[in-house]
């Protein structure tokens, strides 16, 4: 019995993008590209979901997840786009 590829979504926060390609230099597959300044997932599908962009964006704008929790989250709107602060100062 074959295994079905592990698929992967990109959460692209637009507010913080700033269009500095990092993102889609760091992408081994070539999925991410530049449109109108900001980051689009172009070829979702190839994804292998290394996370590299993600971990390279030095504006938190952009997070990848697999396929199985679009079950729990139907829409854009239900997930958490927001981001926790740094610290906490008393």
């Amino acid at each position: 019995m074959a295994k079905q590829k592990k698929g992967y979504f990109h959460v692209i926060r637009e507010k913080y993008c700033k269009g500095c390609g990092i993102c889609v230099a760091f992408c081994p597959k070539q999925v991410l590209v530049l449109k109108n300044g900001k980051v689009f997932p172009e070829r979702p599908e190839i994804c292998i979901g290394c996370r590299m962009c993600e971990f390279r964006c030095p504006d938190f704008a952009i997070e990848v997840k697999p396929i199985e929790d679009t079950n729990q989250a139907k829409d854009v709107n239900s997930i958490d786009l927001s981001l926790p602060p740094e610290a906490h100062h008393a």
